[in-house]
């Protein structure tokens, strides 16, 4: 029997769903709660390996950029390993709120910031994940032209299309086939990779630097706070909130560490740039067949990309149909990763991803302390201006600790912190920081604008009046 589950003044009615059960066509359909523990911790475990992650893992070993001084492998290791932590506990928190209220994370944005303002992180969510689908488009057509040159790459950017948009026509078939196949065979690789990686002469444990340690680890945070926009889109089918906090924190977060930890021993025993890693993992024994393993499971990365846009997209018209919005979404994506170059787009993706830091330490305040689940999440919810403030104050803190590497955005933030005799301190992390003063100054100003607290007097004073 289906079950309302109120937010607020709004509620998304959830129904107990099985094996068979799929996302409805739009938001005012019945939400399925289909995916089990196990279900989760192969999404989640799927989505924390990435292709991009093995080249990432250079801005870990030298966060001050090519030529500069390398961290130690202590130095590193241990970045990998708080920056996972950090990273991966926004997104099990990013989550809750989807498995409690069965909303998507962008219309949980209304109960934060009011339905019109919602539209302001919505956008730049959906730009965000079609910049990032476009790159991993990109991403698996190079791995496998690597793997399998015949075929030319602009060839494989139309499979890996076509894929994409199977894949997120039936969301929770995807991930149930994530689940069911590809996650033992991406542990078993990962595990061989690390063997073969780590029986190589290592440097030195303690050989380098720990200058630049919390920049490194303010890597490794973005790479994973990057999903936390994302997350209350799968945790809505989440058959309980601990199966989805449960299955974003362990998924993730092994093998994130994995593929960090990968990526780093491949950079200081066998290529020295990132550009030499694929080549590295084709070169062991059986090397061509893990790495193809691990290039046709990126599509999960561009599935997900793909999926939330579509979702996200449901935020501002909540009648459209997803799975139409899905193929355009893949069609778009996949053309443009045929005509565009995008090599340093990534920077501008990776300046996107700092605007969530202090965005999800607002909603995790306000929704767990403030408003105490309280949501109203109908398309009439009143605007929170209010709630912009703590994030701004976060965004803020976030550039003049670490304005990225966008050379006029860096130029800009450093002019602003010399007008204000501000000097970054080694050991100030950008993300870290940036998230403890939004929170911080959350809790300063929410307490002026509950509106669950509102609607609920006000729903208690018409029960006094017998309406």
């Amino acid at each position: 029997m289906a079950a309302p589950v109120k937010s607020g003044i709004s509620e998304f009615t959830t129904l107990p769903g099985d094996r068979h059960s799929e996302v409805s066509r739009t938001l005012v359909e019945p939400v399925p709660r289909a995916l089990s523990l196990v279900d989760q911790l192969g999404l989640w475990g799927n989505l924390g390996v990435s292709l991009l992650g093995f080249t990432g893992a250079i801005f870990v070993l030298q966060p001050g950029g090519t030529g500069t001084p390398e961290l130690s492998l202590a130095a590193a290791l241990t970045a990998i390993g708080l920056g996972t932590l950090l990273g991966t506990l926004g997104i099990a928190f990013a989550g809750l709120p989807g498995a409690r209220t069965g909303a998507p994370a962008m219309v949980l944005l209304r109960g934060l910031f009011g339905a019109d303002l919602s539209y302001l992180p919505t956008a730049l969510n959906i730009l965000q994940c079609v910049g990032w689908g476009i790159f991993e488009l990109v991403t698996i057509a190079t791995a496998a032209h690597t793997v399998a040159p015949a075929l030319p790459r602009w060839g494989y950017v139309l499979i890996a299309g076509v894929a994409t948009a199977l894949l997120t026509v039936r969301p929770l078939g995807a991930i149930r086939i994530l689940r069911r196949y590809v996650t033992s065979a991406v542990v078993v690789v990962l595990a061989y990779l690390f063997i073969q990686l780590a029986r190589r002469p290592l440097p030195a444990f303690g050989h380098g630097t720990w200058s630049g340690f919390w920049a490194a680890t303010d890597t490794v945070v973005a790479a994973a706070i990057s999903f936390a926009p994302l997350a209350a889109d799968y945790t809505r089918h989440s058959r309980s909130e601990r199966a989805a906090f449960a299955g974003a924190f362990i998924g993730y977060s092994v093998t994130q560490v994995l593929y960090y930890v990968i990526g780093l021993l491949a950079l200081v025993t066998v290529a020295r740039n990132p550009s030499d890693i694929y080549g590295a993992f084709i070169a062991l024994p059986v090397g061509t067949a893990c790495f193809a393993v691990l290039a046709a499971r990126e599509l999960d990365q561009s599935f997900a990309n793909v999926y939330s846009t579509a979702v996200s997209t449901q935020n501002l018209r909540p009648l459209w149909d997803r799975r139409v919005l899905a193929i355009m979404i893949s069609a778009v994506i996949t053309v443009l990763a045929l005509v565009l170059n995008i090599a340093d787009y990534e920077n501008f993706l990776d300046l996107l991803g700092s605007v969530f830091v202090p965005m999800f330490a607002v909603l995790v305040i306000d929704f767990f302390i403030l408003s105490k689940g309280r949501w109203d999440l109908s398309a009439s919810s009143r605007s929170r201006w209010v709630m912009l403030l703590p994030w701004a104050a976060g965004f803020v803190t976030y550039q003049l600790i670490n304005p990225g590497y966008i050379s006029w955005w860096v130029t800009a933030w450093t002019w602003i912190a010399r007008q204000i005799s501000f000097t970054p301190a080694s050991w100030m992390s950008a993300s870290i920081l940036s998230f403890s003063v939004a929170a911080v100054a959350t809790l300063v100003v929410g307490g002026l604008t509950l509106p669950g607290r509102r609607v609920r007097r006000h729903a208690d004073t018409q029960l006094a009046d017998g309406q």
